[in-house]
């Protein structure tokens, strides 16, 4: 599955529906770059097709606030970027939303970190550690998730670029569910580069 995160502008949302991506993802988090703001049209967000599910991400917001913006965007999953403890993420979990929590990897990752969050979230999302709750444009040593054994299915993200393709088909990670783009495939903050995100969806396929 492909997930292509940080999505802001209409037209430039509607060509990258055009690929099929699984998901796209709206960043609700006011220091991000590519912060959604009032950039999207409440009836527009209701107009994507069904078949692609909305993903909003957050940094540490009340679950009722998270609650809130999802009704308001129509989004069918979060994506939780922050220190979320295991009972919010149940919480959403249990009022119908997929759940997605983001961790931070380096070299030294404890995967036994995890445990508390197995059952409550539908995946992880491991992220490179880095300077600001994602979005740090680099990737993180990939051989570090053979340690993973765990039973959450995950997504692969952190500086993923179209040269990485071949590579990540090569992985034997029998766990990952999922990939997540975002800065390497862009013009600008908030706007994709269509050619590359057509180009890495296409090979990822084949």
């Amino acid at each position: 599955m492909v997930k292509v995160c940080g999505m802001r502008e209409p037209d430039n949302i509607d060509e990258i529906v055009r690929l099929q991506p699984q998901w796209l993802g709206f960043i609700f988090y006011p220091k991000s770059a590519r912060y959604v703001g009032s950039a999207l049209d409440i009836d527009y967000m209701d107009s994507l097709p069904a078949s692609i599910k909305k993903v909003g991400v957050f940094v540490n917001e009340a679950a009722e606030t998270i609650r809130d913006v999802v009704e308001r965007h129509y989004l069918q999953a979060v994506q939780l970027h922050g220190e979320e403890s295991p009972a919010v993420c149940q919480e959403l979990k249990a009022a119908g939303l997929i759940v997605l929590k983001a961790f931070s990897v380096d070299d030294t990752f404890d995967f036994d970190r995890l445990l508390p969050y197995e059952c409550t979230c539908n995946y992880f999302l491991f992220d490179t550690k880095g300077s600001q709750y994602g979005g740090n444009g680099a990737t993180f040593n990939w051989d570090i998730l053979k340690m993973y054994a765990g039973n959450t299915p995950f997504f692969l993200s952190g500086g993923i670029s179209p040269e990485h393709a071949s590579e990540i088909k090569k992985l034997d990670l029998p766990l990952l569910a999922g990939l997540d783009i975002n800065s390497r495939f862009e013009l600008s903050p908030g706007l994709k580069d269509i050619p590359k995100v057509t180009a890495f969806i296409k090979e990822i396929r084949n």
